[in-house]
C-alpha cells in the first residue's frame, strides 16, 4: 500500500511544481535567449557596459565587507545572548526585506541629505552621498545587511554552545573563545553570508536610482538603454547580469552543501 502512494504521490509533487518552475525558467529563458552570441560579445566590449558591472560587482562586494565588520557582532548576539528588545531588534534587521527599495533611498537621502544636520555634518567631512560610490555601497549596504546578519546567526546557533563552555571551563574569556573557537567554525557562514549580502546588492535598482542615479550600476543602465533605445538594447547587458547572478547563487549552493557536511 506504500509502495503505491509513492506512486502517484511523488509525480503529483511534481506537477504542482511544475508552475512555480516555469515562472522562472520561461521569462528568464526568453531572455536568455532573445540576444544573439553576436549581441552578447559586442556588448560586453562596450566600455559603459564594463563600467557598469565592474561597478556594481565592487561596491557589492565593499558592501559585503562592510556587513562583515558590522553584521557579525550582531549576528552572534542574536544567536547566544537573550536580551530585552531581542525580538525587536530581529525585526529591525529585516525590515529592509519588507519595505520598497524606493522608500530606503528616501529614507537615507532624508538623513543624509543636504537639508539635514547629519547630512551638513557629512558634507563638512568630504563625505557625499548623493550621486556618489558612497552612496551606492550605503545603499547596497543596507539592503545587503538583513541577509548577512540572519545567515550568519543561523551559523553560529549550528555551533554547540558546549564547546565555547568547555572552552571557558578551561580558562579562556569570552574574546578568546569567540577568536579561537566561534569564528573559525563558523567561516562557512559567513562566506555565505557574504555571498547572499552581495547577490543581494548586485541586483538592488529602487534606492540606487533615488541616491545615486550616477554613476550607474548595471541595473540602472538596464534601465536606462530601455527607456531611451528599448527593449532591444537592454536586453544583452540584462543577459550578463543574469549570467552573473546565477554564478553567485551557484557559489551558495556549493558553500551551503560544504557547510551541511561540515555540520553533519
Amino acid at each position: 500500500m506504500r509502495f503505491v502512494t509513492r506512486e502517484w504521490f511523488l509525480p503529483l509533487l511534481f506537477f504542482l511544481s511544475l508552475p512555480f518552475l516555469l515562472l522562472i525558467t520561461a521569462p528568464l529563458g526568453q531572455l536568455l535567449t532573445s540576444s544573439g552570441l553576436g549581441d552578447l560579445l559586442h556588448t560586453i566590449k562596450d566600455p559603459q557596459v564594463l563600467q557598469a558591472i565592474g561597478r556594481s560587482l565592487g561596491t557589492s562586494l565593499t558592501a559585503a565587507v562592510l556587513c562583515l565588520l558590522l553584521g557579525t557582532p550582531l549576528s552572534y548576539l542574536l544567536a547566544r545572548r537573550q536580551f530585552p528588545g531581542r525580538r525587536l531588534v530581529e525585526g529591525l534587521v529585516d525590515l529592509p526585506i519588507m519595505i520598497p527599495h524606493p522608500v530606503i533611498g528616501i529614507a537615507i537621502l532624508s538623513l543624509a541629505g543636504r537639508y539635514h544636520p547629519f547630512g551638513r555634518f557629512l558634507s563638512d567631512l568630504g563625505i557625499q552621498i548623493m550621486g556618489s560610490y558612497t552612496g551606492i555601497v550605503t545603499v547596497l549596504t543596507f539592503v545587503g545587511l538583513p541577509f548577512y546578519v540572519n545567515t550568519v546567526k543561523s551559523g553560529f546557533e549550528a555551533i554547540p554552545a558546549r564547546l565555547e563552555k568547555a572552552s571557558r571551563s578551561l580558562g579562556a574569556g569570552m574574546a578568546s573563545t569567540f577568536v579561537r573557537i566561534t569564528l573559525p567554525l563558523a567561516w562557512r557562514s559567513m562566506i555565505l553570508g557574504m555571498i547572499m549580502c552581495t547577490a543581494r546588492a548586485i541586483s538592488e535598482f529602487g534606492a540606487i536610482a533615488i541616491v545615486a542615479y550616477h554613476p550607474m550600476t548595471a541595473p540602472v543602465l538596464i534601465y536606462e538603454r530601455f527607456t531611451a533605445y528599448g527593449l532591444k538594447y537592454s536586453q544583452p547587458v540584462a543577459v550578463w547580469l543574469v549570467i552573473i547572478s546565477f554564478c553567485l547563487f551557484v557559489l551558495i549552493r556549493l558553500f551551503s552543501r560544504s557547510r551541511e557536511s561540515a555540520y553533519a
